[in-house]
C-alpha cells in the first residue's frame, strides 16, 4: 500500500550531525504543536515540552547530559535546538504519554525537513541538583520526571536508508 504518511514513518532516521544554523520559528512551532497532539492517558495532556535554543542554556544541558553519560562529547550532536519532555512523576502514564509526544515531534521534524534524534538520560538529569536548578529556570513545576529529549536541526548529511526489518517482527493472529 502506498501512503505518504507511512512513507514518512519508513524514511525517518536518527540524525547525528547537524548544521549550526538555527531552525526557523515556523518549523519549530510545527514540531512542538505536533507533540501536543500526541495521545495521553485520559487526555491529561500532562507532559511539558520545552524547546531550548538559548546557547548558554543549551551548553549547560549538553554538559549535564554528557556528565551523566560519562563523556565530554555533545550527546545532542551539535543540534542548535534541544527539546526536553517531562511529565508529572505521579502520573502513571508519564513515560508512555511523553514517549508519544517525542515520537510525534520526530515525525513532524522529518515532515518539515529537519533532523532529530531521541536523546536519553533526561530522567537522570532532572534528578540531580543541577537538574533542580534547571527545572526552576525552565518554569517547570515541582514533582516532574524527565522522560526524554530530542536534538533538532538541519541535517548536515543525507540520512541513510533503513536497515531491513527483522523476520517475524509482527504477527497476525486471526
Amino acid at each position: 500500500m502506498k501512503n505518504e504518511f507511512l512513507d514518512l514513518i519508513k524514511t525517518r532516521r536518527s540524525c547525528r550531525k547537524y548544521l549550526t544554523e538555527q531552525i526557523k520559528n515556523e518549523e519549530l512551532a510545527a514540531v512542538l504543536e505536533a507533540g501536543t497532539y500526541a495521545p495521553t492517558g485520559k487526555n491529561t495532556q500532562d507532559p511539558w515540552i520545552v524547546a531550548v535554543q538559548n546557547p548558554v542554556l543549551r551548553e549547560r544541558i549538553v554538559k549535564l547530559n554528557a556528565e551523566i553519560m560519562g563523556t565530554t562529547s555533545d550527546p545532542y550532536y551539535g543540534a542548535p535546538t534541544i527539546v526536553l519532555v517531562v511529565a508529572s512523576a505521579d502520573n502513571t502514564n508519564a513515560e508512555r504519554d511523553a514517549s508519544c509526544v517525542l515520537e510525534n515531534m520526530m515525525l513532524a521534524a522529518h515532515a518539515v525537513g529537519l533532523g532529530s534524534c531521541w536523546i536519553n538520560r533526561v530522567d537522570k538529569m532532572f534528578a540531580t541538583d543541577e537538574g533542580e536548578v534547571l527545572r526552576k529556570e525552565l518554569g517547570l513545576p515541582e514533582g516532574i520526571v524527565g522522560v526524554g529529549s530530542i536534538s533538532l536541526g538541519y541535517p548536515a548529511a543525507p540520512m541513510r536508508q533503513a536497515y531491513p526489518r527483522k523476520e517475524g517482527y509482527y504477527r497476525i493472529i486471526k
